[in-house]
């Protein structure tokens, strides 16, 4: 999502309605829970789901403007405190939530809490909040690419290290790294190789990215379900478990935007860089985190690891397009806050 000047009213009255998006993931849900795949079908819904990701990373990699990280680039604290955030503050919470109610939600999704505060932060709306609060964008873009693409490296060393040391159960595939190797980094890398060859077709066009983010999450989705229907999950999820993992979502959201807030007034950081703080620092991507969770986890697995992080998405594009448009309406930090 693009801010459109004079438009930032509208963009963000649309924000805080259940998106497109959002539907199409409750309709590729129910499709799995009426018809899942299976078989030899399944292969085949997998495979197709792989080529989409390395399509999918490939052109990120190409997106990825060497311009726009050189200019961001040297607001180092910046980027060092945003990752900080992103890749220690969220994974304390999630460890220390996961343990806490651990007996009280279904493990499975206790992991899937944890993971998605593993994941990287997002880039598109990231930038997009950040300009219509009128943050500094060019640092929103450097701090969002660079949690992107060190997510392909500390994601999985952190669900190596921290998913199952907190009680939750989850089973860790050994051929994890080659998968993420394979499908995550190769493409991702390849394609910002070639970005002086495709990158100006790509940035005059930007609107081929949106199909393809949206087609390999959905694709991923229907697959994971597939075989989490297959393996019960509907039998072991239940309204008690939605209402917790929405209020164990809302709570982890609430600490880290009030973390980052606190560290930004009490460093002195202009106004500008708290604007990239705050939304870089507290997003988690359901983009780059659906088909990373293909990669590093069982595929009967996948399914119900992903339902809290898709949880969370939704949530947090609520309260980032509130203070979106409070921050922009105000000129300045919300005092609430």
């Amino acid at each position: 999502m693009n801010p459109i000047p004079g438009h930032r009213g509208a963009f963000v009255k649309t924000a805080l309605k259940p998106d497109l998006f959002l539907l199409l993931l409750i309709g590729v849900m129910a499709a799995a829970s009426l018809a899942p795949v299976s078989g030899v079908a399944a292969d085949y819904v997998g495979k197709l789901a792989d080529l989409a990701i390395v399509l999918l990373f490939f052109l990120h990699g190409a997106k990825l403007s060497r311009e726009a990280i050189r200019h961001g680039a040297g607001n180092w604290r910046l980027h060092l405190i945003v990752l900080g955030s992103t890749y220690a503050l969220f994974p304390a919470l999630g460890v220390a939530l996961a343990a806490a109610c651990s007996g009280f939600v279904d493990p499975l999704l206790l992991s899937g809490l944890v993971f998605l505060t593993l994941v990287p932060s997002t880039v598109q709306s990231s930038i997009a909040f950040t300009a219509i609060a009128g943050g500094n964008v060019a640092a929103a873009v450097c701090s969002a690419s660079l949690s992107n693409l060190l997510g392909i490296f500390l994601t999985p060393l952190l669900v190596s290290l921290l998913m199952g040391a907190d009680g939750t159960s989850i089973s860790f595939s050994s051929g994890s790294l080659r998968t993420i190797v394979l499908q995550l980094l190769i493409p991702f890398v390849a394609g910002h190789l070639l970005r002086p060859l495709i990158g100006t077709f790509l940035d005059r066009n930007k609107a081929i990215m949106q199909p393809v983010d949206r087609g390999s999450v959905l694709l991923v989705v229907y697959s994971a379900f597939s075989a989490a229907v297959i393996e019960g999950i509907w039998t072991r999820v239940g309204g008690f478990d939605l209402v917790a993992l929405l209020t164990l979502s809302a709570l982890i959201l609430a600490v880290v935007m009030g973390t980052n807030l606190l560290v930004g007034r009490a460093i002195g950081m202009p106004r500008e860089d708290r604007i990239v703080l705050l939304f870089c620092g507290s997003k988690k991507s359901l983009v780059s985190g659906v088909p990373m969770a293909g990669a590093l986890f069982a595929p009967a697995q996948v399914g119900m690891v992903v339902l809290p992080l898709m949880i969370f998405h939704q949530l947090q594009l609520f309260v980032c397009a509130w203070l979106a448009s409070r921050y922009h309406r105000e000129g300045q930090a919300p005092a609430a806050a």
